[in-house]
């Protein structure tokens, strides 16, 4: 199963210099890429912080098809054109139903099984570790912070927005202040749950299904570590653990 559900804004951006305009404005080097071969990107904030995680395929030499969680479509779109300027390229939403069409049912906006159901797919993205736009990514969200830098940014192609926060971060070891991590729970909680370690906050619980969790944990609570997991009446033991989850 894909970490990703069917639940997926698509946009097409197309023309003469698309693909000179998505190089400068996505974190991952986009130019070695094959017809109907796909990768991972960021989409961020001239300070560096993240605008979008998105899944980019490359349709023919200057069409490319960018999808992204469900709901987030329009706010992609319109990052994009506020950096278009003259740019010779079009920005467009696509229908699912019109990506499937093209690129076959095990294409770039695949959907869960349905005997999975929306609640299984979730664990499989915490048990994985894959951030989620509006949950693990936010915009005070920094790339080193979600553990998928390697899937998704180059440090060897040229200037795009945001860089210098990346290079920066990662000159430094990659040492944000904050890391996602899973957390394996003794029982219930509600995402937002405080996690306390020795009576101290570390963090909160971002995602939840069932008894497993992400949450952003502080430097300096490194996993395996047992935790308290509380909120308004209640809590629940629990166990800061590395991702993906063995489970």
């Amino acid at each position: 199963m894909s970490v990703v559900g069917g639940d997926r804004d698509a946009l097409e951006v197309s023309g003469p210099e698309a693909t000179a305009f998505l190089q400068g404005q996505l974190s991952q080097d986009i130019d070695g890429v094959g017809e109907g071969q796909t990768v991972w990107s960021f989409i961020l904030q001239p300070q560096g912080k993240v605008d979008a995680l998105v899944r980019v395929t490359r349709l023919g030499p200057e069409r490319w098809l960018l999808d992204v969680d469900g709901g987030y479509g329009d706010a992609v779109k319109a990052r994009l054109e506020r950096f278009k300027l003259r740019t010779k390229a079009e920005i467009a939403p696509v229908t699912r139903s019109s990506v499937v069409e093209r690129l076959g049912s095990e294409g770039t906006v695949p959907a869960p099984d349905e005997a999975d159901g929306i609640d299984d797919h979730e664990r499989h993205r915490i048990v994985a570790g894959w951030p989620k736009m509006g949950a693990e990514i936010t915009d005070t969200t920094i790339p080193h912070e979600t553990g998928i830098v390697d899937r998704t940014v180059s440090f060897t192609k040229g200037c795009f927005t945001g860089q210098e926060l990346v290079a920066r971060m990662d000159s430094r070891g990659g040492n944000a202040p904050r890391r996602l991590r899973g957390v394996v729970l003794e029982g219930a909680a509600p995402v937002g749950a405080r996690i306390e370690v020795d009576g101290n906050q570390v963090g909160e619980l971002t995602s939840v299904a069932g008894d497993v969790a992400l949450a952003y944990v502080r430097r300096g609570a490194e996993p395996p570590l047992d935790a308290t997991v509380a909120w308004d009446g209640g809590s629940v033991g629990g166990r800061i653990e590395p991702l993906p989850l063995s489970r």
